[in-house]
């Protein structure tokens, strides 16, 4: 029982730790200018930073494979609900600015518009980002969980996601509702539309189910599970740094579509990361810091879209990339704080909306004595 709780805290504090990361992200990516991005040290870092996704897709993979919530339908509702979560976080994130006119010109303008920009408020709102990618991979590897019970056949279809992933690239048809859907599989238009088509980016969770699968046979064994990773993942390196380096062109071509050889590489570097973080958390005691860690991984999800709502409205007050990397700590430090505060504010009545049902329920209850 014990290796288990240790775990669960690794992943627990990977993914709380990426709910802090995303803050920091975005806040740089948003509000620092093109020098402070790519000319200093933290900015650099910061946006190296930016390309641990794959870390949280896999994280994502294996709690989907050890979560109690194991129905097909449980995985579908999600998914659905996931999608129009996303549609919903655009609409606050680009709308609610447009809408109230404090939206910078010069972001405006990153996409060649010139004010008013009504005729493109279904453009914004379809954006593509990581909530449409987890909703619509969760309406595939539903059925996966479902129905494939191999663990090595799971493996084989996240690497025959990858494989494919260049050869279906930028399918598109002339219907919009249909062409949106493929957009979100197959898109390869970055920055344009879809930051994280399925294709390929599907695969990372596909990956971490199969460890997660590899998990539930040896008995929630945690430092088998962590070892095995830290082989797969050294193996995945050797496979996937050729590939990447040599024939990059096909196999990388860019973060956001890389090809067969850039998903083997950086799943193998993410493996590697996992087995490093459940190392150092192997003897950690409980603490503040853990147990915020954790409280970011439990809300992952509302956090995600409190942090890019509020950056988002802050172009209007701070501008749009227009600050040395000084100014951007500071807001950083700041936009952190304000997402805890607003969590926190939202937990909070939720309990009180609870206790009032509660209490109504129990009155009913009262006078039907």
């Amino acid at each position: 029982m014990e290796q288990q709780s240790k775990r669960i805290l690794a992943l627990d504090l990977i993914k709380g730790m990426s709910v802090i990361g995303m803050v920091i992200i975005h806040t740089l990516l948003i509000f620092a200018n093109v020098k402070s991005q790519s000319e200093s040290v933290i900015g650099s870092f910061i946006v190296f930073l930016g390309r641990g996704t794959s870390i949280f897709l896999i994280c994502m993979g294996i709690t989907f494979m050890t979560s109690s919530h194991q129905s097909l339908k449980s995985a579908l509702k999600r998914g659905v609900l996931l999608v129009f979560a996303g549609l919903f976080m655009n609409f606050m994130k680009f709308m609610i600015p447009v809408i109230f006119n404090f939206a910078p010109d010069n972001f405006i303008q990153k996409y060649g518009w010139h004010a008013p920009i009504e005729q493109q408020y279904v453009y914004l709102v379809l954006l593509g980002d990581i909530l449409q990618l987890a909703g619509m991979s969760l309406l595939f590897v539903g059925f996966i969980r479902e129905y494939v019970k191999n663990k090595y056949v799971i493996l084989a279809i996240g690497l025959l996601v990858a494989l494919v992933s260049r050869e279906v690239s930028g399918i598109n048809m002339d219907y919009p509702v249909i062409n949106y859907v493929l957009d979100l599989l197959f898109n390869n238009d970055y920055p344009a539309y879809v930051y994280f088509p399925v294709f390929p980016w599907m695969s990372f969770i596909i990956i971490g189910m199969f460890f997660g699968k590899w998990f539930l046979e040896i008995n929630h064994n945690s430092r088998q599970l962590f070892r095995n990773m830290l082989y797969v993942g050294l193996l995945f390196i050797a496979i996937g740094a050729p590939l990447v380096f040599l024939y990059g062109k096909y196999h990388y071509n860019g973060f956001y579509h890389m090809g067969p050889g850039g998903v083997i590489y950086f799943a193998g570097w993410t493996l590697v990361f996992l087995w490093l973080i459940f190392r150092i958390t192997l003897h950690t005691k409980e603490n503040n810091a853990i147990r915020i860690l954790k409280y970011c991984s439990k809300n992952l999800t509302s956090m995600y879209m409190i942090q890019w709502i509020l950056i988002s409205w802050g172009k209007g007050i701070f501008g749009y990339r227009q600050h040395g990397i000084g100014y951007v700590l500071v807001l950083i430090l700041f936009y952190i704080v304000l997402t805890f505060a607003v969590q926190i504010s939202l937990d909070i009545l939720r309990k009180k909306k609870t206790l009032v049902l509660f209490r109504r329920a129990s009155m009913d209850e009262t006078a039907l004595k």
